[in-house]
């Protein structure tokens, strides 16, 4: 039996509801919210030293949002954490627009962060009801955040423990919510086309991405299941994290190391292309000359480890090991460094991330805030 099959097999098994409403990430969520990362810690490095207060933050700096507390860490992409700012609970994914105001989704509200500061200036309640306040893989509020081409909007991705998930439409200058919109469940990620148009929304437990207009926000869905839906709730094999391809605006989404779906967001089809890591997927991102960058969190069964994959416009892969699980990925501003946060969704995670030459896949460790999820580089 295929390690694919195996895998399909044993998200069958659990078919039984109580168990179902527990489920929602790669597998079942044992372990997911305690005790997980406590088995890789990143070596002992100099702290950065912290910023002085009045100072601007230089370019290049990261950003990350700290997944295992309430805050965003900055961080000397040489030296380690510069600083942090309290934003609310469990931060998961950020976006950075180009007036260096951060908007950071948590389980409680976007925040936004003058990261030239060092300082939040607001925090936006959501309108959709979440539940309870909390922390961890399943938490309810918010998850991938995007902002418009011209800055004018924040479009959040929200997750609803136990339904549908909504994309919250943010007005950037009044700082409210504006518009809510049903997506799939448990939305991993949001991405914008280039010219504004179309917002695309990953919903992870349900195997598509919602295409929404930016102008009537009317919602269309597309399955995107290169694996088929077997397991449901229970399935690893589902889409994670998405990037707009420049050249033609389709969606890349990688699976399991194995299968890139390209996404046509206009027709609604979806092809498939092979792909070489053979190692479970999830955090990605573009640089500048169209290379692909797809963090690999480990082997769902048999297969590699954890690893980042850069795949040419062409289809040619170099794939570079990493130590232990990862989970989102950005890229330096000259395109040579890749910064991959190691604070992994599930188990293993870690408190720090890896800094990769993209050009001969050397790795150095950092510290870098607590759980660190989402990430972005300053400018």
């Amino acid at each position: 039996m295929s390690r694919r099959a195996r895998a399909r097999g044993r998200a069958l098994l659990v078919a039984v509801p109580a168990v179902l409403a527990l489920l929602g990430g790669c597998t079942t969520s044992a372990g997911a919210e305690g005790g997980a990362g406590r088995a890789s810690a990143p070596p002992a490095a100099p702290g950065g030293t912290p910023l002085p207060g009045g100072l601007p933050t230089p370019e290049g700096t990261l950003l990350v949002a700290d997944f295992g507390a309430d805050t965003v860490t900055f961080v000397d992409p040489r030296r380690g954490p510069v600083g942090s700012v309290a934003v609310g609970t469990a931060p998961y994914g950020l976006a950075v627009g180009p007036d260096g105001l951060a908007w950071v989704a948590t389980a409680e509200g976007v925040a936004v962060v003058d990261t030239r500061a060092r300082t939040r200036v607001a925090r936006i309640p959501y309108t959709t009801r979440t539940g309870p306040v909390g922390t961890g893989e399943y938490r309810g509020g918010g998850m991938g955040i995007a902002l418009s081409p011209d800055g004018s909007r924040a479009y959040v991705g929200v997750n609803v423990p136990g339904g549908r998930g909504v994309l919250e439409v943010i007005d950037t200058a009044g700082r409210s919510v504006t518009a809510t919109v049903p997506v799939g469940r448990r939305p991993f990620d949001v991405d914008v086309a280039r010219d504004g148009g179309e917002v695309y929304v990953t919903g992870h437990d349900s195997f598509d991405v919602t295409v929404v207009s930016a102008d009537t926000l009317a919602p269309r869905r597309i399955e995107v299941a290169p694996y088929g839906t077997e397991g449901g709730l229970g399935s690893w094999l589902k889409p994670h994290y998405a990037v707009v391809r420049p050249g033609d605006g389709r969606l890349l989404l990688p699976f399991e190391g194995e299968r890139l779906a390209v996404v046509d967001p206009r027709s609604g089809t979806v092809a498939v292309e092979p792909m070489t890591a053979a190692t479970h997927q999830h955090g990605t991102a573009l640089t500048a000359d169209g290379r692909l960058l797809v963090v690999g969190t480990g082997a769902v069964e048999e297969g590699a480890g954890p690893s980042l994959t850069v795949r040419s416009p062409g289809g040619e892969e170099r794939v570079y090991p990493l130590e232990g699980p990862h989970e989102d990925v950005a890229v330096s501003r000259d395109g040579r460094t890749a910064y991959v946060t190691g604070g992994y969704t599930r188990d293993g995670y870690w408190n720090g991330l890896t800094v990769v030459d993209l050009a001969d896949g050397t790795t150095r460790r950092l510290p870098a805030g607590t759980r660190p999820l989402g990430i972005a580089v300053l400018r």
